[in-house]
């Protein structure tokens, strides 16, 4: 995972994506670090044509296959 306090500018990042209109459906998406539209000191995240708060829990990873495992073991009843 990557720590929020690490992004820059430009940087590109995978979330794992919670479907709104069904719960139980999540996906691996490519998203954009980039400036917040409403404080210039601040970065968002551009996730599907909208601009999201970056919170210090969100999972960002640096890669698809990460945020894969990711998914997977937290999916795992091992885990749980």
């Amino acid at each position: 995972m990557i720590d929020p306090k690490d992004l820059q500018n430009g940087d590109e990042v995978y979330v794992i994506y919670r479907n709104p209109h069904v719960p139980t459906v999540s996906n691996i998406k490519a998203a954009e670090i980039v400036p917040h539209p409403k404080d210039a000191n601040s970065l968002a995240l551009f996730l599907n044509e909208t601009f999201h708060v970056i919170e210090d829990d969100d999972a960002l990873f640096t890669s698809h296959e990460a945020a894969e495992k990711a998914y997977q073991d937290a999916s795992d009843p091992f885990y749980q």
